[in-house]
């Protein structure tokens, strides 16, 4: 187990939990009022700053459950959070409800951190990669 050392910006901040034991995430929380429009986007605080372990890294991920019934996501999912940084964590979330808007009250649950280790890696120029089943197929290349 690894500690994770949390830090309140906002006496109003929610320190993160998991749902479930067992879950993955920790769900964060809204630590300010915003109305967004559909198709709007919004930097949301949640009041709260990490010092992620060196060697790991955070993954800001939407709640499935408000992207299923209400169409809202996180932007650029999964947001990183390096173990460096030590800034208010904010999630950029996006209404892509076409009709109806979405209200993010203070206390919501809208999103998850995920805490990951992060293998460090030495890059290796080479004049050839090695092969591959796929190769060089791209994106959607395994669809029939």
């Amino acid at each position: 187990m690894i500690e994770l050392p949390i830090q309140r910006l906002r006496p109003e901040a929610v320190v993160p939990e998991r749902a479930y034991s067992g879950d993955a995430g920790l769900d964060l929380t809204a630590c300010e009022h915003v109305e967004l429009a559909p198709g709007e986007r919004a930097l949301v605080g949640t009041g709260l700053a990490v010092a992620i372990p060196e060697g790991y890294a955070g993954f800001v991920q939407p709640r499935s459950g408000l992207a299923a019934q209400n169409g809202l996501t996180v932007v650029n999912s999964p947001g990183l959070v390096d173990s460096g940084y030590r800034g208010e964590l904010r999630v950029v979330l996006l209404n892509t409800d076409r009709v109806e808007p979405f209200v993010v009250e203070p206390g919501m649950r809208i999103a998850q951190l995920v805490v990951l280790p992060i293998p460090e890696l030495e890059l290796v120029e080479v004049e050839e990669l090695p092969s591959s089943e796929r190769g060089v197929r791209g994106f959607g290349s395994s669809a029939a």
